[in-house]
């Protein structure tokens, strides 16, 4: 016998094996996408805090993937045998085998999905929630975005083994690559001249999907797009901190109080009774060595981190809660403290700029997305901001083409464009090298400039010192001494507080502080 070659090449001129070829791309198509969609709801409800959704979601998925994909595709063409009223969808075979192909190939993505947004850092999630996005938001601008890069070549290996798959749909009649194949090796008996050919049409198949795939991988990769070149020189000035600032009173409309706050992790009490309050127009600094519970204040003054004791209040509101019926205290719902945490804006010491967004799209996010600005009145303002923090020329960029001054500097317009009526910052320049610290210093002395309220948690005493209207030193999770910087750094200072100081800088405890910011750029 010989292998006859001219049969195998003739069954590429035949209409039948490409009207199969066509079905079984619609069937994966479609099966991929909906399994897609399907995999990140399960994969949400599998993180979700409620516990019944995330043991539904277990249950799915711990069943479906246990179970084969030929018991699911002949159990799915049956049904209206027991269910007649079933037979107007799983009537047809192409129906049956998308909705087995589905419930099963969901249950693997989902677990992809999952994998993806574990890997998306919490700092992300922190980010988007600072600025008041309710959950939703967070997870759909936020959150997904990123996973579905990070899971996309698990998902497109998944495309190529459901592609595969239809396989089997031969067994309920589907008129599919292997089945038209088999039907014509019956009829002349050239078994491996017939497959031969139906391997071909499955390899030319997924050797396009696979480049589609690696094309789509490419488009989504910000990191290998070329940096936008600069419109405009970026302007010195716009770096350079106004003199003659005179320092506020500690007194007038309190914008933040917050009265014997307390926070324990895991049995570790990090908050004892901390008492702070903020005054609008204010620059309260907060020192003191690692440890000391600056970070978790400041987080608990946003949310972020929900205070165990204590009262925190900003602009007359109680945070995360509210009094309910004979004096009780109920907590607020996510959405509830969302809209609170729109009021207090929020720096973090990693920049935390959402990597698959431009330099302005990271500012115009939570505007547009809250809908207090339509996206051409966001853009405007964003551009504005940019320009105060000397950024305009980078818009067009993403974060990872800017340098830890410059990513710092837009997360400070990321928060503006908020309009907070308080900027918390948590030690923002401790991720920069030396020679970027002293750019973002520049901006925050010119928002204490402007009568911008903010506490800034840092260990540069140049700023505690020359911008701060009242300084606030921690230790062991309480408040040591406050008080105006002239008091916390002059001769009669604390020697605790003189022993810190020097450890950290070299700023003289000596002599009268000045009134004006100092802090020039560069």
């Amino acid at each position: 016998m010989t292998f006859d070659w001219a049969y195998t090449f003739s069954l590429f001129g035949d209409p039948e094996l490409w009207k199969a070829a066509g079905v079984v791309v619609v069937l994966s198509v479609l099966a991929w996408f909906i399994a897609n969609i399907a995999g990140i709801l399960l994969a949400l409800m599998k993180e979700s805090r409620s516990k019944l959704l995330s043991r539904v979601a277990g249950v799915y998925v711990w069943l479906f993937r246990s179970l084969p994909l030929l018991v699911l595709l002949v159990f799915a063409y049956n049904v209206p045998q027991v269910f007649p009223a079933t037979q107007v969808v799983l009537g047809s075979s192409f129906n049956a085998a998308l909705i087995a192909l589905v419930l099963s190939e969901a249950a693997y993505m989902a677990e992809i999905h999952r994998g993806g947004l574990l890997a998306v850092s919490i700092d992300q999630r922190e980010a988007a929630r600072a600025l008041g996005l309710p959950y939703g938001h967070v997870q759909r601008h936020v959150v997904i975005p990123q996973a579905f890069r990070i899971a996309l070549p698990a998902l497109g290996n998944e495309f190529i083994s459901i592609l595969k798959l239809t396989s089997l749909a031969s067994v309920i009649s589907l008129q599919e690559i292997l089945l038209v194949g088999q039907r014509l090796y019956t009829q002349n008996f050239l078994v491996l001249e017939t497959l031969l050919a139906v391997a071909i049409f499955y390899i030319l198949l997924v050797t396009v999907f696979d480049q589609l795939r690696a094309l789509l991988e490419r488009k989504l990769d910000v990191n290998r797009r070329r940096p936008a070149l600069q419109t405009q020189p970026e302007a010195a000035e716009d770096l350079r901190v106004a003199r003659g600032r005179e320092r506020r009173p500690h007194d007038g409309e309190k914008l933040v109080r917050a009265q014997g706050v307390t926070k324990s992790f895991h049995g570790n009490q990090v908050l004892k009774g901390v008492d702070v309050d903020v005054h609008a127009g204010e620059v309260v600094v907060v020192i003191g060595p690692s440890g000391s519970g600056k970070t978790t204040l400041v987080r608990t003054l946003n949310h972020l981190e929900p205070a165990d004791g204590g009262v925190i209040e900003v602009n007359g509101q109680l945070l995360g809660n509210k009094h309910g019926s004979h004096g009780r205290i109920v907590a607020l719902s996510d959405k509830d403290i969302s809209i609170q945490r729109r009021n207090v804006g929020m720096v973090f010491q990693r920049f935390n700029l959402f990597p698959h967004k431009t330099v302005l799209e990271n500012v115009t996010l939570a505007p547009v997305q809250l809908r207090q600005m339509s996206a051409p009145q966001a853009e405007a303002f964003g551009m504005e901001l940019l320009r105060k923090v000397g950024m305009a020329a980078h818009a067009k960029k993403y974060p990872h083409q800017l340098s830890g001054g410059q990513q710092q500097r837009v997360a400070i317009a990321r928060a503006l464009a908020m309009k907070p009526s308080v900027m918390l910052f948590d030690e923002p320049t401790s991720a920069l090298d030396p020679e970027l610290v002293q750019e973002v210093l520049a901006v925050i002395a010119d928002l204490a400039q402007e009568g911008i309220t903010m506490v800034i948690v840092t260990h540069e005493m140049k700023l505690a010192r020359d911008v701060a209207d009242w300084v606030v030193f921690m230790e062991d999770g309480a408040v040591g001494q406050q008080g105006p910087p002239e008091s916390v750094f002059g001769p009669g200072a604390d020697p605790r507080i003189k022993r810190f100081v020097q450890t950290v800088s070299d700023v003289p405890i000596t002599g009268p502080t000045p009134v004006v910011a100092a802090v020039v750029a560069g």
